[in-house]
């Protein structure tokens, strides 16, 4: 069975998600203050982590940094904050989701479900597969999710990790953003392909020798963006 982690200060709000994943047979546990949801996050193997933004004691934004600094698996966050800036700072700091509160039980379950199901497939194709990707100065550990550039290792998020890794095993076909955001986010959230564009430019600035003159990770204006050799 797979354990979820919710971090939410509202009881009723916390309890009413556990509600509904406990009915599709995942283990929930929940913390209503930050500080302790993130020493448990950080503690204790959890499946996905479920987070609000306004906690006590620590933001959820500094939850997910510190907790993606070690672990790897999905992060959703559920908030109130409605507006494009904190979706995509969620975005930046590795979240793999964001729903703005009030929204339907089911959706959020629906979410977990995909973001589980995506990232049990992904790390199951890379631990069968013990190849490295060489690509110009760009190296790709696939086994161990790791990245060289010129041979000094860069530190990527999960999902910035994803991304690189496939449009290299995808080179010189255009992507649109809508295609990237289902390819790899999987869920169909109106606005929300804006994270595309914010991983891509992060990605960028990880492993381009001029970020600004990129000669991988290429802007195709009005198509998308694709991967050259």
């Amino acid at each position: 069975m797979k354990k979820i982690l919710i971090i939410e200060d509202d009881h009723s709000i916390a309890e009413l998600q556990r509600d509904y994943l406990e009915a599709e047979d995942y283990l929930v546990d929940i913390e209503n203050q930050g500080a302790q949801g993130l020493n448990r996050a950080l503690t204790s193997h959890y499946d996905l982590y479920i987070l609000d933004l306004m906690l006590p004691e620590i933001n959820g934004f500094e939850i997910c940094r510190l907790i993606r600094k070690e672990r790897d698996v999905p992060i959703i966050f559920v908030s109130a904050k409605k507006e494009d800036v904190d979706k995509i700072r969620g975005f930046r700091l590795g979240a793999d989701d964001y729903l703005v509160k009030p929204f339907s039980p089911s959706e959020l379950v629906a979410r977990v479900k995909g973001h589980i199901a995506r990232y049990e497939q992904l790390v199951g194709k890379q631990v069968r597969s013990n190849k490295k990707l060489i690509v110009g100065s760009i190296q790709i550990d696939v086994e161990d999710r790791k990245v060289f550039v010129n041979n000094q290792e860069i530190t990527l998020t999960s999902k910035e990790f994803d991304l690189l890794l496939f449009l290299v095993n995808n080179p010189n076909h255009v992507f649109s953003k809508e295609e990237l955001f289902e390819r790899l986010w999987g869920v169909d959230a109106i606005g929300d392909v804006s994270t595309v564009t914010v991983h891509i430019r992060k990605l960028r600035e990880k492993v381009e020798m001029d970020s600004s003159n990129p000669q991988h990770i290429e802007t195709i204006w009005g198509a998308g963006y694709r991967f050259k050799l």
